[in-house]
């Protein structure tokens, strides 16, 4: 199987963008909230959504499932509080749900978390546990930053996160860490916001020990770990000067990293300094990047091509990072496709 382990609901019906603008606007004058009951968006809706977009080019460039969790510029935990963040992650988790049962071959879904600025995580616990437990997702997102680019959270090794980490364990998930909407002028948001965050997250975990505490613990960092490969020796360097041990025994039993990178030569790059073990294939389809490249003639994010472009990765290798490693980090992935003899 080849397995997208990082995908997005981007093309949802334009309802749900509609009731959400009605839902910020409620923020201020609470005449204008709407109710959830408001939201109308039937099955057909759902699936013309999926196939004309998703799973047409999922069938046109050869993938066969994909992770697939609620739209990350939309989660934007910075506007209002936590009650408009958990009534907007019940909606989405609960649309990305349908989809994997329209089409169950096809998604499986990860969870948004309904995260606030300054709300202690442990209030996610309870959309964690329903997306889990009644859903069937295997992983979820983590935002690193919900004040949408200010940083205000603590770093992901404080024990302000400990209650979301105590739940992935428990439940054998993985996190991708991945940020929400750019609030912050000097960011945008998936040019600079997103690979700042990749880049961020993985220094914190150099800096500090949280493996000791879980040791089954799971991230993935998208987008190729943002800057981390291509400065691998700065952050091996910079762990050896805070006597950390080497970065193979420090995250690498606990870290991994997709190949949302969209060009061959940042692949190479990847897969020559990162361990194949670490890396699982993604291409965070549709998202970011839509366009054509022009050098090539093809999709940027059609990133199937540049791992069967790769003359590094044996056979073996390419089927590690299209299914073997996704089957490993997400547990729970591989439970549902036992289920189906897959």
């Amino acid at each position: 199987m080849i397995i997208d382990v990082h995908g997005h609901y981007t093309t949802a019906p334009k309802a749900l963008e509609a009731w959400r603008n009605r839902q910020i606007a409620g923020i201020q004058d609470p005449a204008q909230r709407p109710k959830v009951s408001e939201l109308k968006i039937s099955d057909d809706e759902l699936r013309e959504s999926i196939e004309t977009n998703q799973l047409a080019k999922m069938k046109e460039r050869g993938s066969d499932l994909t992770i697939f969790s609620p739209r990350a510029s939309f989660m934007a935990h910075h506007i209002g509080d936590f009650e408009v963040s958990s009534t907007w992650a019940a909606i989405c988790n609960e649309l990305c749900w349908r989809v994997s049962q329209l089409f169950p071959d096809h998604f499986i879904g990860a969870a948004m978390l309904p995260q606030s600025p300054g709300v202690d995580p442990a209030s996610c616990i309870p959309e964690l546990e329903k997306c889990v437990k009644d859903y069937g997702f295997v992983g979820i997102n983590l935002n690193p930053d919900p004040s949408g680019g200010h940083w205000t959270s603590p770093p992901l090794t404080d024990r302000h996160w400990y209650p979301i980490y105590e739940k992935m364990v428990e439940y054998d998930i993985p996190a991708m860490i991945h940020v929400s909407t750019s609030c912050n002028a000097c960011f945008h948001t998936t040019g600079a916001h997103y690979i700042n965050a990749d880049t961020t997250a993985f220094m914190q975990l150099i800096q500090g020990d949280l493996f000791k505490d879980f040791p089954t613990l799971k991230f993935l960092i998208p987008h190729g770990g943002g800057a981390a490969p291509y400065h691998w020796g700065r952050y091996r360097g910079l762990a050896q000067e805070m006597k950390k041990p080497l970065l193979k025994d420090h995250l690498l039993k606990n870290v991994f990293f997709d190949t949302c990178v969209y060009h061959q030569p940042g692949i190479d790059l990847l897969t020559q300094v990162i361990p194949v073990e670490n890396i699982l294939f993604a291409s965070e389809m549709i998202g970011a990047v839509r366009g054509i490249d022009p050098e090539t003639g093809h999709y940027y994010d059609d990133t199937k091509r540049y791992i069967e472009a790769s003359t590094r990765l044996t056979p073996a290798q390419k089927a590690m990072v299209y299914e073997g490693n996704a089957r490993r980090v997400f547990p729970r992935l591989d439970a549902a496709l036992k289920t189906k003899g897959k």
